[in-house]
């Protein structure tokens, strides 16, 4: 059995991009910040690291973050890794390792909201048509 499982706690650290694919799918391509706290072994000095991840949505899902989320937003995601490896113009080997969101609830605020969307790209994708703006 296999597992690919993905659950985060973090703020977004953009506005979400939205994207729509050709076929009309809805895309929302977005980053989430996560920190982790330690104390340092020798100085006792508390430390604090953010790490950002990349994140993207498909169908339903994107269109509520699209429209209720921005940077700075609180969120509980939940979703799997999915590696991309492309080529540019000039022969260059990128590669990008994403979140494929599945769950959501937004954190934070009045209300608390569980949205679910189960969806993945219903057609071939390239991967340089869903980059976020800021080429991260």
């Amino acid at each position: 059995m296999d597992l690919n499982k993905v659950s985060l706690i973090g703020n977004l650290a953009s506005d979400p991009e939205a994207k729509t694919l050709p076929s009309g799918q809805n895309l929302a391509l977005f980053r989430v910040a996560t920190n982790y706290t330690w104390r340092d072994a020798t100085t006792k000095e508390k430390k604090t690291r953010a790490d950002f991840h990349r994140i993207v949505a498909w169908g339903k899902l994107a269109e509520i973050i699209n429209t209720y989320l921005k940077k700075g937003s609180k969120v509980f995601l939940e979703g799997r890794l999915q590696n991309r490896s492309w080529e540019d113009k000039n022969k260059i080997k990128h590669y990008m390792t994403e979140i494929v969101a599945s769950d959501l609830i937004m954190l934070g605020g009045s209300s608390k909201k569980a949205v679910t969307g189960d969806e993945t790209a219903k057609e071939d994708v390239d991967v340089e048509e869903i980059q976020l703006e800021d080429n991260e």
